[in-house]
Parts: C-alpha cells; sequence; structure tokens
C-alpha cells in the first residue's frame, strides 16, 4: 500500500530543516521505503513542509517511519498528517 505524509513545518524553523536536511535524506536511502518526495514551498521559494510517498505494508509502518525520521525528531514540523493513498495517474 501507499501511505502520503503530509508534514507541515513549525513557522520560522527553516534552519532546523537544513540542520537535519542531510540526515533526513540519508534516512530516505537507508530505509528504501519512499516513492517520491519534495517540498512545500512558499510565495518566496522557501521550503515550508513536506509530502512524502511511502510503499508500506501498513499504515503503523508509515507511522513508525515518520516517527523515525530526522525532521520530526529534530521537532520540525508543526503537524503531520497520514493517509493512505492511491496512485491512478503518473
Amino acid at each position: 500500500m501507499r501511505a502520503a505524509l503530509i508534514c507541515i513545518d513549525k513557522p520560522g524553523h527553516i534552519e532546523t530543516r537544513k540542520a537535519n536536511r542531510e540526515a533526513h535524506l540519508a534516512y530516505i536511502a537507508e530505509t528504501g521505503l519512499v516513492e517520491m518526495a519534495g517540498p512545500f514551498l512558499d510565495e518566496a521559494g522557501n521550503m515550508t513542509g513536506s509530502l512524502v510517498v511511502l510503499t508500506v505494508d501498513s499504515l503503523q509502518q508509515a507511522q513508525d517511519w515518520a516517527a523515525n525520521d530526522p525532521y520530526a525528531k529534530a521537532g520540525l514540523f508543526e503537524r503531520v498528517e497520514i493517509r493512505e493513498w492511491k496512485k491512478v495517474i503518473g
């Protein structure tokens, strides 16, 4: 199954994002569950959150992945929504 993680950064936490970006990308590479991902941007092009699509066996596995993401551990996110997602196009 696929799960979409919609992660919204805490306001004013761009430095937290930058400081943990390398660890976040390494986590993505090492876990092998991410099908696609990328940041949300504001009007000025600054990163303000993330959309991550995981291929997992259960929503619990997606929740565990999200909890162990270095961004989450660093306290970057104001909120995270995890939903089952069905790919139809693309």
